[in-house]
């Protein structure tokens, strides 16, 4: 992978992963068209990821700084302290796929595009189901609870499967729970901070212990898609959180269904 399709690459995880059209199915079909289907992909894949988490920071710094502050600057049991373990308890999901099931996950990776069409066919489900109830739903909806945490959590797990969008699902689980828009969209970002950040850190615990098994990609590769995907990830993170405001999720699930099925019929002929 030189550093020309490097930037294609992040430019289309950073604007995707926020986007509920999943970032991982579209570096797979990314990666198909460009030929730079590969091991190494995986590496790419979590630099890319790693920078998107910190497009999150940047966007939702007001927010994060507050809950940090809110947390370790006082004792008392506190809203900000209760946002804290609601994220925790949607980890929970995520932690045991990651834990025991990770190797087998990661066999989903890399061999075709019919199961990532089949998935981004599922997100487009998803995206017009939650539009349509959530259109019908009285009232605005309600701040996340314990219960939302943890459905939103489950949803976060399955969506670990390439073309299934991890944005879309949890957003979309949130507004069939019943979450307020503008609640739901912040909570499904700030939810991925640790999982991602941790993959990254273990992945550098491994470079560190075993050199010959990480990537083999060249360092301006690595820079140049890590940078892509930060300043695209910047803007669409805020582009996300006033999509999801207004109502307009069906337009991602049409995009959805086109691209399944190009997935699909690519993966077949």
């Amino acid at each position: 992978m030189n550093w020309v399709e490097a930037l294609i690459l992040g430019v289309v995880q950073g604007l995707t992963e926020f986007l509920p059209v999943s970032s991982s199915g579209h570096l797979e079909i990314g990666q198909a068209l460009l030929g730079t289907a590969g091991e190494e992909n995986l590496t790419f894949a979590v630099v890319v990821h790693t920078a998107t988490v910190l497009s999150t920071l940047v966007i939702l710094w007001h927010e994060v700084a507050q809950l940090f502050k809110g947390t370790f600057t006082t004792m008392k049991w506190n809203e900000e302290k209760d946002y804290v373990a609601k994220i925790l308890v949607s980890m929970i999901p995520v932690f045991i796929i990651g834990m025991f099931f990770k190797d087998y996950v990661e066999s989903f990776f890399g061999h075709g595009l019919l199961l990532v069409g089949i998935c981004l066919m599922i997100t487009a489900f998803l995206l017009w189901l939650s539009e349509l109830l959530s259109k019908r739903m009285k009232g605005d909806g309600h701040e996340v609870t314990y219960k939302d945490a943890i459905i939103i959590g489950c949803a976060q797990a399955v969506a670990v499967l390439p073309g299934l969008s991890r944005s879309g699902t949890t957003i979309a689980t949130g507004l069939l729970c019943g979450v307020k828009k503008d609640k739901v969209a912040q909570f499904s970002f700030l939810m991925v901070l640790i999982p991602i950040l941790g993959e990254a850190f273990l992945d550098l615990l491994k470079a560190i212990k075993d050199p010959a098994e990480f990537s083999t990609l060249p360092a301006i590769s690595l820079i140049v898609g890590f940078l892509a995907a930060f300043l695209t990830g910047c803007f669409a993170c805020k582009f996300m959180i006033e999509i999801v405001k207004r109502q307009k999720l069906i337009y991602f699930a049409i995009y959805c269904v086109c691209a399944g099925l190009f997935a699909i019929i690519y993966s077949l002929v």
